[in-house]
């Protein structure tokens, strides 16, 4: 893909990242804020799998498969505690 195609896809993935930190800072309940950090983990799994294309590099790749499982954990325990409590 060329260059001037990455830089689209790159700001219009930090748009979206910027539009789910603001609808985590004013979200009125937790439950819209937890989905909205969750939103926020899912563009920036896949912006490192674009960054991983883009330079090449397949490390970048399993960092985003790590962190997507480990951000996928986090939302659970949060969200149940949010049903539920401890």
């Amino acid at each position: 893909m060329s260059l001037a195609l990455y830089i689209v896809f790159f700001g219009v993935g930090a748009a979206a990242v910027l539009l789910c930190m603001v609808r985590a800072l004013l979200g009125p309940t937790a439950p819209d804020r937890l989905v909205a950090v969750d939103g926020m983990i899912t563009i920036t799994t896949a912006l490192l799998v674009l960054l991983g294309l883009f330079l090449g590099r397949r490390i970048y790749i399993d960092v985003a498969l790590v962190y997507a499982v480990l951000a996928f954990v986090g939302v659970i325990a949060v969200a149940r505690y949010l049903e539920r409590g401890l």
